[in-house]
């Protein structure tokens, strides 16, 4: 294989990823990082990323101002709801009966810090086993992440350990030593075992699978054991066929905000994702294995919520 010249590689964190994912993952995910992470369009699963069109988000909030909704929905964000999920899964042991996950996703964290005040305030009192978290810390796709880290943290404080996340379309790569250093174990095509006893619940992560498209499944599962139940933490619902196949029984995923800005009635005006609609928000099942998607505890473009209310989810495992 020629060299592959690229300065990323030369930094302390480029060394610690090479390290931590192996050479070629460290390589790619930093290359692409660089090559294109503020394009609106191609690319990535989606050909429009309106996340990248930061003039069009001037206009989308210049539009709310004019019909009188952007306060209302502004105010919309602080309203954080809690979701309860029960999960039957087969093979669940006798141990991990009323196994508890807390799932919040897409926080934005820079964007809107009274939201995270309020959820901050809100998980505090809530009881759980472990907490997930399913990528998107940042407002903005690309430069610096130090304000959205420091949010984070504010945060992460109120979080009862253990904690485990992936990264979403609009993370870093060089955001997990700052992510790790406030308790987050971040799992990147990695695989951990929750053990209860001599029984053990499998935690499964991927890299982002909508924009950088560095999902690595095969290698995931492969760290698995085939007769224990495993949880799959994504950003993105898109790889559910991928998943559902490569044998995983439940997937926490998020991305979709459930629209964000939906019609009356919670009907999504877009959810920026190539996947079902039905699979926008909430509960559903591909090909045996169960799947959540979250709303989102946060907002992205616009600070603002619309017939969608942010959401942290309480996942409940039973045996099927």
């Amino acid at each position: 294989m020629g060299d592959l010249a690229w300065p990323s590689m030369q930094d302390d964190i480029a060394q610690l990823l090479e390290q931590r994912l192996g050479l070629i993952h460290a390589r790619q995910r930093l290359g692409i990082e660089d090559d294109k992470e503020p394009r609106v369009f191609g690319k990535g699963l989606n050909f429009f990323h309106p996340e990248n069109w930061y003039s069009g988000h001037a206009l989308i909030e210049y539009a709310l101002r004019l019909s009188g909704l952007y306060w209302i929905g502004r105010r919309n964000t602080l309203k954080i709801r809690v979701r309860h999920n029960e999960v039957r899964l087969q093979g669940l042991p006798a141990a991990f009966d009323g196994f508890t996950v807390l799932h919040i996703t897409d926080l934005h964290a820079d964007l809107n810090p009274p939201a995270m005040v309020a959820l901050a305030e809100l998980v505090s009192g809530l009881d759980y086993d472990i907490c997930v978290l399913t990528g998107d810390y940042r407002a903005r796709t690309f430069g610096p992440f130090d304000s959205a880290l420091e949010h984070m943290a504010g945060l992460c404080e109120r979080l009862r350990q253990p904690v485990y996340c992936v990264i979403g379309n609009h993370d870093s790569i060089r955001m997990l030593p700052g992510m790790e250093s406030m308790g987050v174990r971040m799992l990147i095509k990695e695989t951990v075992s929750i053990q209860r006893g001599l029984e053990a619940l499998y935690l499964a992560g991927v890299d982002d699978a909508h924009y950088y498209r560095m999902d690595n499944l095969a290698a995931v599962a492969s760290g698995v054991d085939a007769d224990a139940p495993c949880v799959l933490l994504s950003h993105t619902p898109e790889i559910y066929r991928q998943a559902a196949h490569a044998g995983f029984d439940l997937m926490l995923c998020g991305h979709t905000h459930g629209g964000q800005i939906c019609l009356p009635g919670g009907i999504p005006i877009t959810l920026d994702s190539k996947c079902p609609r039905f699979m926008g928000a909430g509960a559903w099942e591909y090909g045996g294995m169960q799947g959540y998607t979250s709303s989102g505890a946060g907002s992205c473009i616009v600070p603002v919520r619309l017939n969608c209310p942010p959401e942290v989810v309480l996942h409940r495992l039973r045996p099927a």
